[in-house]
């Protein structure tokens, strides 16, 4: 039993004698005598829980949990509650470097991570409390990164802003980072789940790369392998280098006119590890001149890309100022965009969504453009390329007559035969854009893909 005395000053406490029968006091201060009797009703709970070993109640341990910490300290004084564990503080360092261990991901991948982590580490700095961020936190960050700043090791430099997509790409990754401290229990709510993400497309670095400027290009080459690697990126639309450097003799079907193409950038998308795409007129002799010149027991198509040293950019614009070209922005991903967006107007949608490995909702934003040529096809000024008519139309069916239409593929390249594309939805194209979306994809000479 417990009771409650008061001393001469007028200060009470709570006496009792624990479950081994030693008496113990608890000083409760000024107390009025109401509080005071129901803190010794609790203290009689509580030894009672302890003399019987058994768990406090729902209601018991609700009280506990609540005391103000010093009272709460009394009652471990006395032995008749445990301590609190104190609440661990995640840093933003803790929290990121748990990121990037917990990232199954491609390396050009986790470098795009990279560059998310290390402007949120320099923003709120690497010992800010994760708990401690707020909506308005993250808001100011978005605005952060999205204004122009000025290079303080360059004073005469102008202060140069990020691209919209960019700013786009790091906010998605930066909610991916929270959105796992909230599954890993380490904050109860993301601050950064209503921040605005935008467009990751880019129209402003869009261009068309004219068949007559990869005509001097590839004349500029040093050797058959470039002329390979551009043609390859301009009329057949592999990514350079990740599908390049793995394309292989065996997948290519003299016969049939195509390519097996395996794509380590969509890997991980149900259905689009692999595709197959027509082989150009424009690309197929030179693939010929390759494949004579190839040693015997040779695999790879284009053997100088499994060169880690080798240095594409570089040297591709050596290529195009020797063509007498100008350099356009993202090399290899506007070559790429620039076969697609020849093929849209000559064969349908489904069709070249399915040779590019993506959906045509992604192909609208990212890969096709709109050409000067379009426009005057539009008000009677001529059609889009040489041709136009009649005569566009019966090339249009000869093109498609020589390029037919690629495999399904749900099975293996030689099993499939019959064409099988199914035409995708508006709401379809949505929902395969958002699970996109929900991951991470390689960056440098190819657009960024989501991964996580």
């Amino acid at each position: 039993m417990a009771s409650v005395s008061r001393d001469a000053n007028g200060t009470k406490r709570v006496c009792f004698t624990d479950t081994d029968g030693e008496r113990k006091a608890i000083r409760l201060g000024d107390w009025s005598v109401k509080s005071a009797e129901n803190f010794r009703l609790r203290v009689e709970s509580l030894l009672e829980h302890k003399a019987g070993n058994r768990p406090h109640d729902v209601e018991l341990a609700t009280w506990v949990r609540d005391l103000p910490e010093k009272t709460h300290a009394k009652l471990v004084r006395v032995g008749l509650v445990e301590p609190r564990e104190k609440a661990v503080t995640v840093s933003l360092a803790m929290l990121l470097g748990r990121f990037s261990a917990a990232a199954v991901v491609k390396p050009t991948t986790r470098a795009a991570y990279k560059q998310t982590t290390d402007s949120l580490r320099e923003h709120f700095g690497p010992e800010a409390d994760i708990a401690k961020l707020t909506p308005t936190h993250a808001d100011d960050w978005r605005k952060a990164i999205a204004e122009a700043k000025a290079d303080p090791d360059n004073k005469e430099a102008p202060a140069k802003a990020l691209a919209p997509a960019t700013v786009s790409k790091r906010v998605h990754v930066a909610k991916a980072v929270f959105r796992k401290a909230v599954k890993w229990g380490l904050i109860p709510t993301n601050p950064f789940a209503d921040l605005r993400t935008g467009s990751q497309s880019n129209p402003d670095r869009a261009f068309y790369v004219t068949p007559e400027s990869v005509t001097a290009i590839m004349a500029a080459c040093p050797d058959d392998q470039w002329r390979a690697i551009v043609a390859l990126s301009r009329y057949a639309g592999l990514r350079c280098p990740s599908e390049i450097v793995v394309l292989r003799w065996g997948d290519v079907n003299w016969e049939r006119g195509r390519l097996t193409v395996r794509s380590p950038k969509t890997a991980g998308h149900e259905g689009h590890a692999v595709r197959v795409v027509p082989i150009a007129p424009e690309l197929r002799p030179i693939l010929l001149t390759l494949f004579e010149q190839a040693e015997p027991g040779t695999e790879a198509v284009v053997p100088r890309l499994r060169d880690p040293k080798v240095n594409l950019r570089t040297t591709f614009y050596k290529i195009i100022a020797k063509a007498g070209a100008t350099p356009w922005p993202r090399l290899f991903h506007n070559m790429r965009a620039s076969c697609a967006t020849d093929w849209v107007e000559r064969f349908p949608a489904h069709v070249v969504a399915g040779w590019l490995g993506h959906s045509p909702l992604i192909a609208a934003r990212h890969y096709l453009q709109t050409r000067d040529a379009h426009f005057d096809m539009a008000t009677g000024g001529g059609g889009v390329g040489p041709e136009s008519g009649a005569q566009s139309g019966a090339l249009q069916a000869q093109n498609a007559a020589q390029h037919p239409s690629a495999p399904d593929r749900c099975g293996s390249p030689e099993d499939a035969e019959t064409p099988c594309f199914t035409r995708v939805s508006h709401a379809e194209a949505h929902e395969r854009e958002a699970a996109q979306n929900e991951t991470m994809g390689a960056t440098g000479l190819e657009p960024v893909t989501s991964a996580m």
